[in-house]
Parts: C-alpha cells; sequence; structure tokens
C-alpha cells in the first residue's frame, strides 16, 4: 500500500470540497459532487456554498430547490441535508435503517407504543397525497384514527417512515435556527422521481470515495450513518486504489483520483455548523485537531461553525445581528490574522447582501 501522509489527505480533502480553491462549477454540479450538503437549518448551505462557488448568490440554490431540482429531508445520518432530486431517490433507500431505527428511541416509541406503523405509514401517505402538510396538521389528522396523547409525534414517525421532503419556505435564506411550521410533501409526487426499490450501497461508496477519499470503511460508515458496508467495500476492492494512513489504516479511493500536493498553499476559508467537510469522516484529524475536536464534542463539533487556516480547524464563528464575531481557538500570526480578517469581511459582506 502507498502511504499517505496527514496533510496529503487535508490537501486533497480541501481540493476535492473546492476549499482549496472556489470553483467555476455550477452550484448543482457542486452539491452532486458532495452526495449531500448539510442544511440542519436554513442558512448554513448558503454559507458552505458560498465558500466553494466562485460568485456564488443566494438566489443560485433558491432557484434550484424552487424548482425541485434540489430537495430537503433526513439523509445521511438522519439529519437535514440538501440533495439533488435524482439522488435523493437512491440515497433515502440507502440510508434507511438509520432513519428508521429512530423509531426504537423513546422519543418516538413511548408517545406512539402500539400504534401499527405500517398502517400509520398508509394513513400518511393518503394524508399527505396531492398537497403539503405540516407537522401539527398532519399529526392532527393521523390521530383520529390512531389516538395517541402527542398526535404530532405521529406525524414525526411517518417523516421516518416515508420519504418525504419539506417544501421551499424550510430551506429560505433568512433563518440561522431550525423553522417552524415546516410543510412536508411526498418525495415522489414533489420531484416525480420514483424512489429507488432498494438500497444502492455501492453506488453510495463510490460516491462518497469521490469526494471524501481516500477513507476507511469506518468513515463512510459514519458520514452515512449505514453500518456492514465492509463486505461492499471488499467486493469493490480490486476496483479501488488502497493507501496506507498515517496510523497504518487502510484507505480506499478511487483509482486514478488525484492526492493533493502536501505542500499546496491554501487560503482561509469559514465553514458553517454541520459542514460536511467536517463530518464527512470518522477520525476528523485531516482537518480538525483531536484536542479542537473534544472540545466541541459535547455540544456537536460539526454544529459549530469554524474556519480554517492552513487547512486546519483554528477557530470559531457566530453571526451577532449584521456582524461576525471572530474566536482563534490558539494564537495567529499577523499574517494570519490579516487574512481571517479579510475573508470575515467579504462573508459580511454577503450576509448583509440584500
Amino acid at each position: 500500500m502507498t502511504p499517505i501522509s496527514l496533510r496529503q489527505l487535508n490537501r486533497t480533502l480541501l481540493e476535492r470540497h473546492f476549499l482549496a480553491e472556489r470553483t467555476g462549477r455550477s452550484v448543482i454540479d457542486v452539491i452532486r459532487h458532495v452526495v449531500a450538503l448539510q442544511g440542519q437549518e436554513p442558512n448554513w448551505p448558503y454559507i458552505g456554498l458560498w465558500s466553494r462557488v466562485e460568485g456564488f448568490r443566494r438566489a443560485d440554490l433558491e432557484s434550484l430547490i424552487a424548482d425541485r431540482t434540489v430537495v430537503r429531508s433526513a439523509m445521511v445520518r438522519r439529519t437535514m441535508h440538501l440533495a439533488d432530486a435524482a439522488d435523493f431517490a437512491w440515497l433515502r433507500p440507502s440510508v434507511r435503517p438509520i432513519v428508521e431505527v429512530a423509531l426504537t428511541h423513546p422519543y418516538y416509541a413511548d408517545e406512539i407504543a402500539g400504534v401499527d406503523l405500517p398502517a400509520l405509514a398508509e394513513a400518511g401517505r393518503a394524508a399527505l397525497t396531492g398537497r403539503s402538510l405540516t407537522r401539527g396538521a398532519l399529526g392532527g389528522l393521523l390521530a383520529e384514527h390512531f389516538p395517541v396523547p402527542v398526535p404530532r409525534r405521529l406525524a414525526d414517525a411517518v417523516e421516518l417512515l416515508l420519504p418525504l421532503v419539506h417544501t421551499p419556505p424550510a430551506a429560505a435564506w433568512g433563518r440561522w435556527g431550525s423553522p417552524a411550521g415546516i410543510e412536508m410533501a411526498l418525495a415522489e409526487e414533489w420531484t416525480g422521481r420514483p424512489m429507488e426499490p432498494g438500497p444502492a450501497l455501492e453506488t453510495l461508496v463510490l460516491r462518497y470515495l469521490a469526494a471524501y477519499g481516500p477513507a476507511t470503511v469506518m468513515d463512510v460508515q459514519a458520514w452515512a450513518g449505514v453500518t456492514r458496508l465492509r463486505e461492499i467495500v471488499d467486493r469493490l476492492r480490486p476496483k479501488l486504489a488502497v493507501y496506507k494512513g498515517p496510523d497504518g489504516k487502510e484507505l480506499f479511493d478511487l483509482p486514478g483520483a488525484p492526492i493533493a500536493d502536501p505542500d499546496r498553499p491554501v487560503p482561509v476559508r469559514f465553514l458553517p455548523a454541520f459542514d460536511t467537510a467536517l463530518l464527512g469522516h470518522r477520525d476528523r484529524t485531516r482537518v480538525i485537531s483531536e484536542e479542537h475536536r473534544k472540545r466541541f464534542a459535547k455540544g456537536a463539533s460539526g454544529g459549530v461553525p469554524m474556519f480554517l487556516v492552513d487547512g486546519f480547524v483554528r477557530g470559531t464563528w457566530s453571526v451577532a445581528g449584521q456582524d461576525l464575531v471572530v474566536k482563534p481557538l490558539t494564537p495567529l500570526s499577523d499574517e494570519e490574522d490579516a487574512a481571517v480578517d479579510e475573508e470575515a469581511r467579504r462573508l459580511r459582506e454577503f450576509i448583509r447582501a440584500q
């Protein structure tokens, strides 16, 4: 196996995520390349794309959502992402186990104990056919047939049982927190595309490696939230490149995929909360040190907006009104401080733009 260094992994991730240099590729191409763009809260995907796409405007993403090219839904790791509608058709069935397992958690199980889940799914499908509904409205309708203490939980369960998407207002620019009054629709009706009948795990692995490789099997599983992918990778092994990581573990990649120069200079980049570059691996040391990761782990390390200096996390940032608050985690040199200030100025202008 060819050895690969930590800095090579870092630069390769930055290049494949268009963070080493902003790309001129279209917004939909970038979303397709990263497979699914974290969209836990409305504004974060816009920041992630601003950091990756040259000349990105908020309308560039809003138009894709409005014309149903891009959809918002629970996908990898059972968290909210934006994805190309065509990719969602295979991705949602592929991550179905991690989505549906939530029904066994007390938050759901205690409130819907005794409910016939297949019957609930069919009732939810019937209620949503031809229209979109908020979780509150859907829960109210379902409670007429499935009396439970908290009707809203019925709607939550249907969102886990069926491929649903959120209508465009849920992904509109303007909120740093979770949106209220989200309306849901049946994915197949909304996109006009049928869901794949089963998981496409080879596709999932190959698409992941294209954007996140070289990576371990555990990295793929951590990103997707899907387990037992070792047999899939072993089946693909003859078609893959294999490297030896800094810790001696096997790293898999697409054959011929470029590995970056470890000494390549890279600019300061501001990443949104939950950014896919931060959460794309189980071993995140290629972009954030263990010391810094552990510092934020209890509060969701990826749920904190961070900035990169020389390719690695060096601080956090937040929005205060129309301004940015930048907090380095370690001292910056004068040159680094000036570069962070300049990129913060550009981001501030983007946020303030009408």
